[in-house]
């Protein structure tokens, strides 16, 4: 087990969660303890269990038994990833953190380059994809058109090509811990708070097992999070819509005029009568979705429901100085 230097008291903690990861654990915890114990200070990874399905809760029992640096926080049932995330946030201890997935996509030798820029100054330290292997052509095409979309509306620079494998400070640990809301976009946290921040480049590796979670419908519902959760500009866009449809629906209604009082109106027009209803109708209902989603979100905070509930923690056996 890795131990600080002499005169080093610094202490790293790694949160991962981890959903219905049984059969990536032990691959990658065997290469994250190799990089642990290669690191001139004192380490302790912090495991969140988000209500697995499989044995993964199981496989981190065993894995701790065997590591003492190994904590382990059960959640009562699965929350998502951004609660798991926030969660292990909560239980970390060190002065700084690294946050990193259990799929091996991200590779942990990457840790130690994150430590060194960190000790350089740099409170938020994040790593920036320079290629993605593994994954469809359409895959990456959502994932570009997203975060140009979201560079353009949001008022937060959040980084391109960058996901949730990054090292924080623990001045930026404490500042995130402050932000509670229910409907939590990470990335989008990650670069609300500020502080001095630095990329690292690195090549994203294909799963090393088991199947992503992430399907194209959750990952429409985590680009409405960052979209909804960082800009107001969908409501702009609405009104904008509205003002633009009531403008061309006066301006259609003064021709309808103007045309019946030149060349009288027989009884025709039923199917631009229909067209025009459609229309408006359409606008109507889509302002009022993206309205909806707004309230929605108001509704979920106004409840002040905690953001998750831990059915059991086994700490690691590090202690703090």
């Amino acid at each position: 087990m890795a131990q600080p230097l002499e005169g080093t008291g610094a202490l790293l903690s790694v949160v991962v969660p981890a959903y219905d990861e049984a059969e990536v654990l032990p691959a990658f915890h065997g290469r994250l303890a190799a990089v642990l114990d290669g690191l001139p200070m004192a380490a302790e990874v912090v495991y969140v269990n988000d209500g697995s399905r499989d044995a993964t809760l199981v496989r981190l029992q065993a894995l701790r038994e065997r590591d003492g640096r190994i904590a382990i926080v059960d959640l009562s049932r699965n929350f998502g990833k951004e609660i798991a995330l926030t969660a292990g946030l909560d239980h970390a201890r060190g002065d700084a953190v690294v946050v990193i997935d259990a799929d091996l996509q991200d590779p942990p030798e990457l840790i130690p380059e994150l430590v060194r820029v960190w000790q350089e100054g740099h409170d938020v330290v994040y790593a920036k994809r320079t290629e993605r292997e593994g994954e469809t052509w359409l895959k990456k095409f959502t994932a570009l058109a997203f975060y140009r979309l979201i560079q353009r509306v949001s008022h937060v620079h959040i980084p391109e090509d960058t996901g949730d494998f990054r090292l924080l400070s623990r001045r930026a640990v404490d500042a995130l811990k402050q932000l509670r809301e229910q409907h939590r976009f990470m990335k989008g946290l990650f670069a609300w708070i500020g502080f001095p921040q630095a990329a690292v480049a690195y090549r994203r590796d294909p799963r090393y097992a088991g199947t992503s979670k992430w399907n194209y419908w959750r990952l429409w519902n985590l680009a409405l999070e960052g979209i909804t959760s960082f800009t107001t500009a969908p409501l702009k866009l609405a009104t904008y819509l509205g003002l633009a449809t009531a403008l061309g629906a006066f301006a259609y209604a003064a021709f309808v005029i103007y045309k019946a009082l030149v060349f009288g109106e027989p009884v025709r027009g039923y199917p631009s009568l229909m067209v025009v209803i459609l229309f408006l109708g359409g606008v109507q209902l889509l302002t009022l979705g993206v309205i909806g989603e707004y309230v929605g979100r108001m509704f979920n905070e106004t409840k002040g429901r905690p953001l998750y509930l831990t059915k059991d923690y086994y700490p690691s056996d590090i202690r703090a100085e």
